[in-house]
């Protein structure tokens, strides 16, 4: 057996390096051919080019095929990151649409607040909505306005289209404003064009039913309501909503004001009307007269007991 090994090993090395001798003669045999500048020698190449390359397809399929491979590897890659930028951009985008669309509604608010068409001798003061009561027996909101800009109890609040409430509790730096739909409000008001005259009372829902309405019969759905400024409480002319009938037939008010988006409100200066004053001559009885001398008249006619 050892013998055997030996043998083997004795063809072995010699045929190895007949073999490299015989690769190393072919290949300074191909370069010495490539490298000479003969006509002859050039037919010759581009015979030798034209019968091997084309059948060489198949050999070089694997070749081609790995670097399709790679380079779509990359253009994936590519995708990936372009895709993943592509993602962030629309989040970013997604962000300032967002933003875009509140700012929008805000201007759009503010615009609405411009164009209201008050009373000339009204003036009012912008308050930005602080907070929500949220409560289902209380409907209030909290105004960043108070006595260092003079409101008082009792004004009205408006939105950009509508009425909203009015001040009930002022403080130094904030305000307290009961909402239309507050059980606790009774606003007069005329229906238009009839002119009929009645209340919304407020009982906690988004649309007050009406109240001591003189005439049902002549307020159709779809009449403007408007404040009537009896009482002196509230200015005249202030759009409050429109009638609308519930499923029961009764007579509501779908308000004007957007109450689910309160942002800014406007608390309008009103004094009221002139208020009486309580002097002495007038609880007694005894008459009043003004700068002008009295009339013969007012002084033979007898005063009338009470």
């Amino acid at each position: 057996m050892a013998k055997d090994r030996y043998q083997s090993s004795d063809y072995t090395g010699p045929l190895r390096r007949l073999l490299t001798a015989v690769l190393a003669l072919v290949l300074a045999a191909i370069f010495i051919l490539w490298r000479i500048d003969s006509p002859r020698v050039e037919r010759f190449r581009s015979q030798v080019t034209d019968s091997l390359i084309p059948n060489l397809d198949w050999a070089m399929a694997p070749v081609t095929g790995t670097v399709n491979l790679l380079r779509d590897f990359q253009s994936y890659q590519r995708l990936s990151d372009q895709n993943r930028e592509l993602r962030s951009e629309l989040r970013r985008m997604q962000t300032w649409k967002e933003a875009a669309l509140q700012l929008e509604q805000e201007n759009a608010r503010l615009l609405d607040l411009n164009k209201v068409r008050l009373d000339p001798r009204l003036t009012y003061v912008t308050g930005v909505v602080l907070a929500d009561s949220g409560s289902p027996f209380r409907q209030s909101v909290l105004l960043n306005v108070g006595a260092r800009d003079g409101l008082v109890e009792g004004w009205a609040t408006m939105d950009g289209i509508g009425l909203v409430g009015r001040i009930s509790g002022v403080g130094e730096n904030t305000a307290r404003v009961i909402l239309l739909t507050d059980a606790s409000s009774r606003i007069p008001v005329v229906i238009q064009p009839s002119g009929q005259r009645a209340i919304v009372a407020g009982d906690n829902t988004s649309a007050p039913p009406i109240d001591f309405l003189e005439n049902p019969d002549l307020v159709r759905p779809g009449d403007r309501v408007i404040s009537s400024g009896d009482g002196g409480v509230f200015p005249a002319d202030l759009l409050i909503g429109q009638i609308a009938a519930d499923p029961g037939g009764r007579l509501r008010v779908r308000l004007a004001a957007d109450f689910e988006r309160l942002e800014f409100l406007r608390v309008l200066r009103h004094h009221g009307t002139t208020k009486l004053e309580d002097k002495p001559e007038v609880i007694s009885g005894t008459p009043v007269y003004s700068d002008a001398p009295p009339s013969t008249e007012a002084e033979t006619t007898p005063a009338l007991s009470e």
